[in-house]
């Protein structure tokens, strides 16, 4: 098996270094809904992992929440709300849209409001072998203080540029990072030995995948934006406390989800979350929207590509509906196609040729039924290969057609809720009602509804 390595920049064989493939994914900053983006992540390495297990691994996953952030706190000032309340909302948020899609859940996800303790160790350690310094109760890294900076990112110093603008004189160089910074009046803080403040961004991850995965682990995976500076940092970081090389293995990067010509994210305003993609089509199509391009490539976002995946899908779930265990002629073989979809995920992840494979199967298998052959086998290996992809296969849910007054009355409980400010379970019944095949649609006259499936 072959994977692409962005630290080397080059497709190399997949060696773990136990039996036991140790794998950490950076995870969302929680200050609103995911959207399709963060789904693309999450989706692509849910499927690198359950393609390592049917490999015959065993994995330990680990995915952070970034709970404490610039973004999380001036979200909260701005709804009059405590900012890790903010954020344990969208934690939620954030787990009722990943279950929806059969994303796995992680062995362990850290938050780094937790794991202050770890972050200020880290820090103190850096501090100790010369490689950051305290300024202004703030502490920064000394990025010339690493010979191998910009061996993520396969830049030169020269090339960089710094990451936010401190006042002058608090930095001994611009290229240099925050570690800990000091803190601001009416923001989140705890003790440090540079007195009170929070923790910076790269130094979180770094310490987490320490604390739980150790000096050095397999993958370490994330979008491309993360390339530079943050996942540059994490290494930076580590490998100057711990003294050990490599942080991690294999570094892993999925393409950028696009609106058009831009990146889909919340600062554009260009974004479409995982709940409004769910009104509008199953999960298993989400999926295969994910999955139709390799995932380190770009992927635009378009309603005809999300209806084009509906529509795969359903062909897929036509492939394994009604099964044909007769035998009247023949079996219809399908080790060659398992083969071809293992040859093909072996090759980088390349789940949208195993998709074809799928595609291919599912063709042999209609056409299978048609001549009588007994198509049972066939039938569980597409399922069995459509799992590995996370696809349920499931067939949408369908109301009776005299379920009108009781989707009024959730409609009547859910207006009732928020105007309690109820909001989670003003949004479970909306999220319930569209896994149903319902969609609202809350207007000035107030909220209509419709059957989407």
């Amino acid at each position: 098996m072959k994977v692409f390595n962005t630290l080397s920049g080059r497709k190399e064989e997949f060696r773990p270094e136990g039996e036991t493939v140790t794998m950490y994914v950076c995870g969302v900053t929680v200050y609103d809904d995911c959207h399709i983006g963060h789904a693309m992540s999450y989706v692509v390495f849910d499927v690198i992992r359950r393609y390592l297990e049917f490999k015959g691994y065993k994995v330990k996953y680990v995915q952070n929440f970034t709970d404490i952030d610039d973004k999380i706190i001036n979200r909260a000032q701005q709804l009059g709300m405590p900012a890790l309340e903010l954020a344990e909302k969208y934690i939620s948020e954030y787990f009722r849209d990943m279950d929806a899609l059969n994303v796995k859940r992680a062995d362990v996800y850290p938050r780094a409001t937790e794991e202050i303790p770890k972050i200020i160790e880290v820090i103190q350690g850096l501090i100790t072998k010369g490689y950051a310094y305290e300024s202004g109760g703030s502490v920064y890294f000394r990025v010339r203080s690493f010979p191998d900076y910009g061996k993520l990112s396969h830049q030169s110093l020269d090339e960089m540029i710094s990451r936010g603008s401190p006042e002058e004189g608090e930095k001994e160089s611009p290229l240099d990072f925050a570690l800990w910074k000091a803190a601001k009046p009416g923001e989140p803080s705890w003790s440090s030995p540079w007195g009170e403040g929070r923790p910076g961004w790269h130094i979180e991850c770094s310490a987490m995948a320490l604390r739980y995965l150790g000096d050095s682990f397999d993958i370490h995976g994330g979008g491309q934006d993360l390339i530079f500076p943050h996942h540059e940092n994490e290494i930076t970081q580590a490998e100057s406390f711990t003294g050990v090389a490599p942080f991690a293995r294999y570094w892993l990067h999925n393409g950028l989800l696009q609106m058009g010509e831009d990146k889909m994210s919340k600062s554009l305003g260009n974004l479409i979350t995982v709940k409004e993609a769910l009104e509008r089509c199953s999960p298993d199509a989400v999926r295969l929207f994910i999955l139709g391009s390799h995932y380190r490539s770009p992927l635009t976002y378009s309603e005809e590509a999300l209806e084009a995946s509906e529509t795969g899908i359903e062909r897929l779930r036509q492939a394994v509906r009604d099964r044909v265990e007769t035998g009247r002629k023949a079996v219809l073989g399908s080790e060659p196609f398992k083969r071809r979809f293992t040859e093909s995920m072996d090759d980088d992840f390349n789940a949208a040729q195993a998709i074809a494979v799928l595609f291919e199967l599912a063709r042999e298998i209609n056409r299978a039924r048609e001549e009588e052959l007994d198509i049972a086998e066939a039938q569980d290996t597409l399922a069995e290969l459509a799992r590995v992809l996370g696809f349920t296969l499931e067939e949408p849910a369908k109301l009776p057609l005299d379920a009108e007054p009781f989707i009024e009355l959730l409609i009547s409980v859910r207006n009732d809720l928020r105007q309690a400010k109820e909001w989670q379970l003003a949004d479970k019944i909306r999220s319930q009602l569209v896994e149903l095949g319902i969609t609202l649609e809350d207007t000035s006259r107030g909220t209509d509804w419709k059957r989407n499936r």
